[in-house]
């Protein structure tokens, strides 16, 4: 649960407070104004608007229209004693952008700027006076039903991505639990069929059962070097097999990869360090990026090798996480670097001296 006075709207942060920037016009009337009844009628209207104003940011649909309504009310009320107190109304429709899908929002807000317009028309101002808070009021309404479906259909497209890739994880899951069937299931079941047949010719033929003892111990020796490279494979310690992953992972959530790889020498360090930063940086395309296509490069230079992973995403340096933080500590291990830059997309560089070992 969210705190009373805490914007639950994702993204909004300081901004919801930076907003009553507004009331400042209408404080600034009744200053102008010098009466007594202006301004204890202007702090009450104040009083009665914030906690409707704080709470819409915790509400939708019809909860969240009802306080539109409530706060278009205020306006409405203070109106003919403060002119500034139009500035309600825009706050009202505001929030009528987010009640609902774009065509019952601009139905709603017709009718709010219809109300509108016959609450100052019924005022003794001049028409510019009630013309200009009737603009604004229908510019930040209509902005905030685009916007509110931008943010609907991001909404959909995140949890579309995040369904994407847990399927990719369960079907995963399904394929190791095959292999392990496939791989352990008749070794495990013949094992069991020698293991009984030795214990019984122990007393009748010795002989024999070592024999079948033997057998019992090779297969399992067997299955031992089996399960370990089993493992090795479902743990994708190996660049190839990483590469591959990210690959398939990246089309599965949307995103286009273009890969372009040489083969480069790497000991088995060098290879599980440049894996793991391989699958953290993809994690984090997927995760956050919002990107169309990844471009991915492996490189040798000046002794080095050099992994390249950028996005044309949104971009930005966002505080680093536990998975940068982690590469970066796998990466000092081996004399490695990474480096982050945020400008048109996402691009990070991963480079570490090259020993020598096994081509990548």
């Amino acid at each position: 649960m969210y705190p009373s006075w805490t914007p639950r709207r994702r993204g909004l942060g300081w901004t919801v407070y930076a907003w009553l920037v507004y009331l400042v016009f209408f404080f600034a009337y009744a200053a102008v104004a010098k009466s007594a009844q202006v301004w204890v009628l202007s702090l009450l209207a104040v009083a009665a608007f914030l906690p409707l104003y704080l709470r819409g940011f915790q509400e939708e649909g019809r909860r969240l229209l009802a306080i539109a309504w409530a706060i278009f009310i205020i306006g409405a009320l203070i109106y003919p004693i403060n002119p500034a107190g139009s500035c309600f109304f825009i706050y009202a429709t505001a929030f009528v952008g987010f009640t609902g899908r774009p065509r019952m929002a601009a139905i709603w807000l017709a009718v709010m700027l219809a109300a509108m317009w016959l609450v100052v028309w019924l005022m003794p101002w001049t028409y510019e006076a009630y013309a200009a808070p009737l603009v604004v009021a229908a510019v930040v309404g209509g902005t905030n039903i685009h916007f509110a479906e931008l943010r609907r259909k991001g909404d959909e497209l995140r949890v579309a991505k995040e369904a994407v890739v847990e399927m990719a994880r369960i079907a995963e899951r399904e394929r190791i639990g095959r292999d392990l069937h496939d791989l352990l299931g008749h070794t495990l079941s013949v094992i069991v069929l020698k293991s009984e047949l030795a214990s019984k010719l122990a007393d009748r033929d010795p002989v024999r059962a070592v024999t079948e003892i033997r057998d019992v111990e090779r297969i399992s020796r067997e299955a031992l070097s089996e399960v370990r490279k089993a493992v090795r494979g479902f743990r994708s310690e190996g660049l190839p097999d990483a590469l591959g992953n990210a690959e398939r992972v990246l089309v599965a959530a949307g995103v286009r990869p273009v890969l372009d790889v040489d083969a480069i020498e790497l000991d088995a360090d060098e290879e599980r360090v440049l894996a793991f930063a391989l699958r953290e940086a993809v994690t984090n395309v997927i995760r956050h990026a919002r990107a169309g296509h990844c471009w991915i490069s492996l490189r040798s230079k000046n002794g080095r090798a050099v992994l390249e992973v950028r996005d044309d995403g949104c971009g930005g340096l966002a505080p680093e996480g536990s998975g940068l933080s982690g590469m970066r500590e796998r990466l000092r291990q081996v004399a490695g670097t990474v480096e982050r830059t945020g400008q048109e997309g996402t691009r990070l560089l991963v480079t570490l001296p090259q020993r020598g070992g096994a081509q990548a």
